[in-house]
């Protein structure tokens, strides 16, 4: 059965001094990697700015429209694919998280507000009017990478910091909520999840670990996700199974019992509960939807 891929920059970048770091327009981007037909994930950032056409995006089973202005900003390790139009243009940015925070040091990635949470929205739309605060530096980086010219590394990770910046001050005008001070918590709560979530699905686990009482686990979650704790671990589960039915790896009943469930019929309860349809009807439909990705 097929797996769907994890790409690294490496699979991209053709620079062998930039390894960890690749950028492209988007039509170019298309034309050097046709190999890439399904959904996959990437071990590094991506960054995705549509500057004119349209489409769909698929991130994570979490379906968005492209628009002009569309600016997509993905995880590590999130699956995605999509369709577009024939008129498709705009910019593609990979780099990886260590080369990131090396190069600036006391600055961590993570610092910025729209990487606080994998449950953040991934899509920020600029406005026709917005396209001049951003547009710029995607065109200086794709240029200042055709260069053979000296700091060339230093102008492009400082042009991609001021991307990041354009869309962090965007990023807070759309979310403010997302800017509060239990982003600290929420993150490390994350970082838990991510370590246990296939064993420990109770709440009281969590809030234990992070010292705090699990109602103020709940106020946290609630304040910044607008979710129960309950939810999160949910989301989080339902999440790791719909990547593990799409990969086609495993039989349903192995799904079931790597992500921690003994009781087969209970797993497939609790799937269709969350979802409204059962595991292997999932499955089932997703074989169904073919959709053009990088």
């Amino acid at each position: 059965m097929k797996k769907y891929p994890i790409y690294s920059v490496e699979n991209f970048s053709c620079n062998d001094i930039h390894r960890e770091f690749y950028v492209n327009t988007f039509k170019e981007h298309l034309k050097s990697h046709s190999f890439v037909e399904e959904p996959h994930r990437h071990d590094s950032h991506l960054m995705v700015f549509f500057t004119d056409g349209s489409g769909m995006h698929e991130v994570d089973f979490d379906r968005f429209e492209i628009k002009k202005g569309s600016l997509f900003v993905l995880q590590p390790g999130q699956m995605h694919h999509w369709s577009l139009s024939e008129d498709i243009e705009g910019f593609v940015i990979i780099f990886s998280q260590e080369l990131y925070n090396l190069y600036f040091g006391q600055k961590n990635i993570n610092d910025y507000n729209f990487y606080h949470s994998i449950h953040n929205r991934p899509e920020i739309l600029f406005e026709q009017e917005e396209m001049p605060k951003i547009l710029p530096y995607f065109k200086l980086l794709t240029e200042e990478n055709k260069q053979q010219s000296n700091f060339q590394l230093d102008k492009m990770l400082n042009l991609l910091d001021c991307i990041h910046i354009e869309i962090a001050r965007k990023y807070e005008e759309t979310y403010s909520h997302k800017t509060h001070s239990y982003n600290v918590k929420i993150s490390v709560f994350e970082k838990l999840l991510e370590q246990h979530f296939k064993k420990e699905k109770s709440p009281s686990f969590y809030a234990e670990k992070l010292n705090i009482t699990l109602k103020h686990l709940n106020r946290i979650c609630n304040e910044i996700l607008q979710k129960t704790a309950t939810e999160v671990i949910m989301d989080r589960v339902i999440l790791e199974i719909k990547r593990m039915l799409t990969d086609k790896q495993l039989a349903v009943n192995e799904v079931a019992s790597a992500i921690g469930y003994d009781d087969y019929s209970y797993f497939s309860r609790v799937f269709k509960k969350q979802t409204g349809i059962s595991p292997t009807a999932f499955r089932e439909l997703k074989k169904l939807k073919k959709i053009q990705t990088i």
